[in-house]
């Protein structure tokens, strides 16, 4: 061994992570399953998270079964060590539940009551000690509280969120759902979070009869036939407890028919008091239609999206009037097309949400400096603003320059995304090397201009800039092909 050697060799084991003695006796353990299982009796608190980790990874599912029985926390948060176990293993998981239910006098140790199937944010599985375990796991998540309420009687609640993106269920869910279905008596189905894409009414209905209504608090919804509205809607009434809601809406309807297939989904709003956020994407069909919506809406909303979409000066003087966003805290308009609008009703919109407004997006609305002056006012009362984003946009610095300086109550802004100025494109006359140069530069100049008005204003925000983009094909300008300026008309 050279003297080189040995060092390399320490270098090695000090980046190789050693087994910690709770995973080496874990491995020991599970040498024999009928030891291990024997031991669960006795075994302390703290060492059944890294054992049941052991034992997944191992694919020792008669181990698995017998610790579900003899689980000692509340809650066995499965889902965060998958997001979709396989099927052995919850056939496993559920087998110990089997036999756990079927007896009639508790176990000492049954303080399982929830199995939880989410993608779990919280670590339960990084920690070792019993005591912060159980902190971990002490305080429920509201749709379990919510679910105690309504199913008392329950002895277990499994908590899942399922995504309906395929024609049919995948083979684990499907197993889920009938094992749930056939302890109806004495096992509750929670679903938190339901998104529906691409899969028929049929199976949509058939779904939503095993899940409780009352317990999703966030739903995801595609594009919906009109046919189906009549289906879906008594469900959506049904989710009472509903907080999030992203769905494009329905197109306008054209025939007597279909205003009544979309005025049955609507009224179904009503009915939805913890509404807080509603997010409609790819809405290209809101035109003078939002006032249906937002009649039905009772909840105050915390968040409203509204992107790629044309909107009238009819439907933002709709949502300046109406009372769900009086306490709005979000407004997003991302690619929302204002470009024949006046902008007073946008004025009055953010006059109307200035005292509680935190996060403003204006992105790809095609505004131009005599929008942005426009509106400036209504800007400047919006104290509680803590994100401006007003990028991709037709703006000159001068405008930019004019937000900053005459903004200077705007103290709890923290974050602004802006566009680079069309000042620095060039005009026709240069080739692509030199154009891509000067906008380069004009780029680092406005840049750096604009930190300077923050610092001599004492304003400490994070500012992003956008890399300089052709706006009228959406490429940025390192792509290859002419550079033209977004001034220009074509040829």
């Amino acid at each position: 061994m050279t003297a080189s050697e040995p060092d390399s060799f320490q270098n090695c084991m000090c980046t190789r992570n050693p087994l910690t003695l709770l995973e080496l006796a874990g491995k020991s353990l599970l040498r024999n399953e009928y030891l291990a299982i024997s031991a669960l009796e006795t075994l302390p608190a703290e060492l059944f998270p890294p054992l049941f980790m052991e034992a997944y990874t191992s694919g020792c599912n008669e181990t698995l079964k017998a610790m579900v029985q003899a689980w000692p926390f509340a809650c066995l948060p499965l889902g965060g060590l998958a997001p979709i176990p396989n099927q052995k293993v919850l056939k496993a998981v559920l087998g110990g539940l089997d036999l756990l239910l079927a007896q009639k006098v508790r176990p000492r140790r049954w303080r399982l009551r929830v199995l939880d199937l989410q993608n779990a944010s919280q670590n339960f599985w990084g920690m070792w000690s019993a005591a912060t375990a159980h902190e971990c796991l002490r305080v429920r998540p509201v749709a379990e509280d919510s679910c105690r309420m309504q199913e008392p009687s329950r002895a277990l609640t499994v908590c899942i969120d399922l995504c309906l993106k395929e024609k049919t269920l995948d083979e684990v869910f499907t197993y889920l759902l009938m094992w749930t279905a056939q302890r109806r008596s004495s096992v509750h189905l929670c679903c938190k979070t339901l998104k529906i894409f691409l899969m028929t009414p049929r199976h949509v209905k058939k779904v939503l009869n095993k899940v409780q209504p009352g317990c999703i608090l966030r739903l995801e919804v595609e594009d919906m036939k009109k046919s189906t509205l009549c289906m879906f809607a008594p469900y959506l009434g049904q989710m009472t407890h509903l907080q999030t809601l992203v769905h494009p809406f329905i197109k306008v309807p054209v025939c007597e028919e279909e205003k009544q297939h979309v005025a049955q989904f609507t009224s179904q709003l009503r009915k939805l008091h913890h509404l807080r956020k509603l997010h409609m994407p790819f809405a290209i069909f809101l035109e003078d239609c939002l006032d249906e919506t937002f009649r039905c809406l009772r909840a105050p909303l915390e968040t409203l999206s509204i992107n790629n979409s044309q909107l009238t000066g009819k439907d933002l003087v709709c949502l300046s009037q109406s009372p769900s966003i009086r306490q709005l805290k979000e407004l997003d308009l991302r690619s929302v097309t204002l470009l024949s609008v006046s902008m007073k009703p946008l004025q009055v919109l953010l006059e109307t949400v200035a005292a509680t407004l935190q996060t403003l997006n204006v992105e790809n609305c095609e505004l131009f400096d005599t929008d942005l002056e426009a509106i400036l006012p209504a800007l400047r009362r919006c104290h509680q603003l803590r994100s401006l984003n007003i990028t991709w946009n037709f703006l000159t610095m001068s405008v930019v320059r004019q937000l900053l300086q005459h903004n200077p109550k705007l103290d709890h802004l923290s974050l602004g995304v802006y566009p680079d100025p069309l000042d620095i494109y060039p005009f026709r006359g240069l080739d692509d090397e030199h154009r891509l140069k000067i906008v380069r530069e004009g780029s680092a100049q406005a840049q750096a201009e604009l930190l300077g008005i923050m610092k001599d204003l004492g304003q400490f925000w994070t500012v992003r800039y956008e890399e300089p983009i052709h706006l009228y094909c959406d490429r940025t300008i390192d792509n290859s092909g002419p550079l033209t300026c977004p001034w220009e008309s074509p040829d």
